[in-house]
Protein backbone atom coordinates (compact mmCIF):
# COMPACT_ATOMS: atom_id res chain seq x y z
CA UNK A 1 0.00 0.00 0.00
CA UNK A 2 1.04 3.74 -0.54
CA UNK A 3 3.31 4.25 2.37
CA UNK A 4 3.97 1.10 3.43
CA UNK A 5 7.21 -0.56 3.86
CA UNK A 6 7.94 -4.31 3.94
CA UNK A 7 11.17 -6.38 5.01
CA UNK A 8 11.92 -10.00 4.15
CA UNK A 9 14.45 -13.32 4.08
CA UNK A 10 11.56 -15.40 3.49
CA UNK A 11 12.58 -17.50 -0.32
CA UNK A 12 9.36 -17.54 -1.37
CA UNK A 13 8.22 -14.17 -0.13
CA UNK A 14 6.68 -11.79 -3.54
CA UNK A 15 6.17 -8.36 -2.21
CA UNK A 16 3.91 -6.44 -4.53
CA UNK A 17 2.91 -2.75 -5.42
CA UNK A 18 0.52 -0.81 -8.01
CA UNK A 19 2.45 2.72 -8.54
CA UNK A 20 1.44 5.39 -10.74
CA UNK A 21 3.21 8.78 -10.01
CA UNK A 22 4.33 6.85 -6.96
CA UNK A 23 8.09 5.40 -6.22
CA UNK A 24 8.89 1.45 -5.46
CA UNK A 25 12.12 1.15 -4.38
CA UNK A 26 13.18 -2.48 -4.03
CA UNK A 27 16.43 -2.85 -2.08
CA UNK A 28 18.21 -6.11 -1.36
CA UNK A 29 21.28 -7.40 0.38
CA UNK A 30 22.07 -10.92 -1.48
CA UNK A 31 24.82 -12.10 0.84
CA UNK A 32 22.37 -11.66 3.44
CA UNK A 33 19.23 -12.79 1.56
CA UNK A 34 17.48 -10.20 2.64
CA UNK A 35 15.09 -7.82 0.70
CA UNK A 36 12.32 -5.32 0.83
CA UNK A 37 9.74 -2.62 -0.74
CA UNK A 38 8.74 0.73 -0.02
CA UNK A 39 6.22 2.53 -1.77
CA UNK A 40 5.83 6.43 -1.38
CA UNK A 41 4.13 9.35 -2.76
CA UNK A 42 6.19 12.47 -2.16
CA UNK A 43 9.51 13.65 -2.61
CA UNK A 44 10.86 15.05 0.36
CA UNK A 45 10.46 14.94 4.06
CA UNK A 46 6.77 16.44 4.81
CA UNK A 47 5.55 16.28 7.90
CA UNK A 48 6.25 14.00 11.17
CA UNK A 49 2.93 12.42 12.25
CA UNK A 50 1.58 9.46 11.11
CA UNK A 51 1.26 10.04 7.74
CA UNK A 52 4.82 10.97 7.59
CA UNK A 53 5.92 7.49 5.70
CA UNK A 54 4.19 8.75 2.45
CA UNK A 55 6.95 11.06 2.50
CA UNK A 56 10.59 9.47 0.46
CA UNK A 57 13.04 10.38 2.92
CA UNK A 58 11.03 8.60 5.72
CA UNK A 59 9.98 5.87 3.75
CA UNK A 60 13.63 5.32 2.03
CA UNK A 61 15.04 5.50 6.11
CA UNK A 62 12.34 2.74 7.33
CA UNK A 63 13.68 0.75 4.28
CA UNK A 64 17.25 1.05 5.16
CA UNK A 65 17.29 0.57 8.84
CA UNK A 66 14.53 -2.27 8.62
CA UNK A 67 17.14 -4.17 6.42
CA UNK A 68 20.27 -3.47 8.74
CA UNK A 69 17.77 -4.73 11.69
CA UNK A 70 17.37 -7.86 9.66
CA UNK A 71 21.05 -8.30 9.08
CA UNK A 72 21.68 -6.74 5.73
CA UNK A 73 24.92 -4.73 5.06
CA UNK A 74 24.51 -1.18 3.50
CA UNK A 75 27.75 -1.63 1.37
CA UNK A 76 25.87 -4.32 -0.53
CA UNK A 77 22.94 -3.04 -0.76
CA UNK A 78 21.44 -2.75 -4.46
CA UNK A 79 18.18 -1.39 -5.35
CA UNK A 80 15.96 -0.84 -8.52
CA UNK A 81 13.62 1.93 -8.61
CA UNK A 82 9.85 1.84 -10.52
CA UNK A 83 7.48 4.32 -11.03
CA UNK A 84 7.57 8.05 -11.39
CA UNK A 85 5.02 8.01 -14.08
CA UNK A 86 3.08 11.47 -15.22
CA UNK A 87 -0.47 10.16 -14.51
CA UNK A 88 -2.20 13.49 -15.70
CA UNK A 89 -1.69 16.47 -18.14
CA UNK A 90 -1.02 19.48 -15.99
CA UNK A 91 1.81 21.90 -14.86
CA UNK A 92 3.13 19.39 -11.79
CA UNK A 93 5.19 16.46 -12.39
CA UNK A 94 4.77 14.76 -9.36
CA UNK A 95 6.17 11.72 -10.58
CA UNK A 96 9.58 12.97 -12.26
CA UNK A 97 9.90 14.57 -8.95
CA UNK A 98 9.90 11.82 -7.28
CA UNK A 99 11.87 9.81 -9.67
CA UNK A 100 14.36 12.33 -9.42
CA UNK A 101 14.54 12.18 -5.59
CA UNK A 102 14.77 8.90 -5.26
CA UNK A 103 17.92 8.23 -7.68
CA UNK A 104 19.28 10.88 -5.79
CA UNK A 105 18.60 9.37 -2.15
CA UNK A 106 19.98 5.92 -4.03
CA UNK A 107 23.36 8.37 -5.52
CA UNK A 108 23.83 9.89 -1.86
CA UNK A 109 23.77 7.44 0.60
CA UNK A 110 26.20 5.17 -2.28
CA UNK A 111 23.51 2.16 -2.87
CA UNK A 112 24.26 0.27 -5.96
CA UNK A 113 21.63 1.48 -8.64
CA UNK A 114 21.23 -2.01 -10.13
CA UNK A 115 18.74 -0.33 -12.60
CA UNK A 116 14.40 1.43 -12.88
CA UNK A 117 11.78 1.91 -14.57
CA UNK A 118 10.80 5.34 -14.25
CA UNK A 119 8.66 8.14 -15.55
CA UNK A 120 6.57 7.32 -18.93
CA UNK A 121 2.72 7.85 -18.90
CA UNK A 122 1.50 4.62 -17.52
CA UNK A 123 1.28 3.21 -14.05
CA UNK A 124 3.10 -0.22 -13.01
CA UNK A 125 2.67 -3.37 -11.56
CA UNK A 126 5.71 -4.59 -9.63
CA UNK A 127 6.28 -7.79 -8.19
CA UNK A 128 9.45 -8.28 -6.05
CA UNK A 129 11.33 -11.18 -4.63
CA UNK A 130 13.30 -9.77 -1.84
CA UNK A 131 15.56 -12.58 -1.09
CA UNK A 132 16.80 -12.81 -4.53
CA UNK A 133 15.93 -9.43 -6.23
CA UNK A 134 14.14 -10.26 -8.88
CA UNK A 135 11.84 -8.11 -10.32
CA UNK A 136 8.94 -7.82 -12.76
CA UNK A 137 7.25 -4.59 -13.88
CA UNK A 138 4.07 -4.49 -15.76
CA UNK A 139 2.52 -1.57 -17.59
CA UNK A 140 -0.85 -0.82 -16.76
CA UNK A 141 -3.37 0.78 -19.40
CA UNK A 142 -4.56 4.50 -18.36
CA UNK A 143 -8.07 3.31 -17.24
CA UNK A 144 -5.78 0.25 -14.92
CA UNK A 145 -3.81 3.01 -13.46
CA UNK A 146 -6.83 5.38 -12.92
CA UNK A 147 -8.67 2.28 -11.12
CA UNK A 148 -5.63 1.21 -9.45
CA UNK A 149 -6.81 -0.49 -6.13
CA UNK A 150 -9.21 -2.67 -8.12
CA UNK A 151 -6.03 -3.94 -10.81
CA UNK A 152 -4.56 -6.11 -8.36
CA UNK A 153 -7.07 -8.88 -8.86
CA UNK A 154 -6.98 -8.10 -12.39
CA UNK A 155 -4.72 -11.11 -14.82
CA UNK A 156 -1.59 -9.76 -14.79
CA UNK A 157 0.05 -8.81 -18.09
CA UNK A 158 2.85 -9.35 -20.26
CA UNK A 159 5.85 -8.06 -18.17
CA UNK A 160 7.97 -4.61 -19.59
CA UNK A 161 10.97 -6.02 -18.02
CA UNK A 162 11.27 -8.90 -16.12
CA UNK A 163 15.02 -9.22 -13.74
CA UNK A 164 16.28 -12.19 -13.71
CA UNK A 165 19.42 -11.41 -12.56
CA UNK A 166 21.38 -8.88 -11.63
CA UNK A 167 22.16 -6.57 -14.35
CA UNK A 168 20.35 -8.62 -16.76
CA UNK A 169 16.49 -6.93 -18.04
CA UNK A 170 14.39 -9.18 -20.89
CA UNK A 171 12.38 -6.73 -22.61
CA UNK A 172 8.91 -7.55 -24.01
Amino acid sequence: MQGETHISREPNDVLTSILGSCIAACMWDPEARVGGLTHFLLPGTGQSGRNMMKYGVHAMELLVNGLLRAGGDRHRFKVRLLGGAKMYDGAMDIGAENAHFAKWYVANEGFDLVDHSLGGRQGRNVRFWPVSGNVECYLLDRTEAAAAPLAASRPMRTPVATHAAEGEVDLF
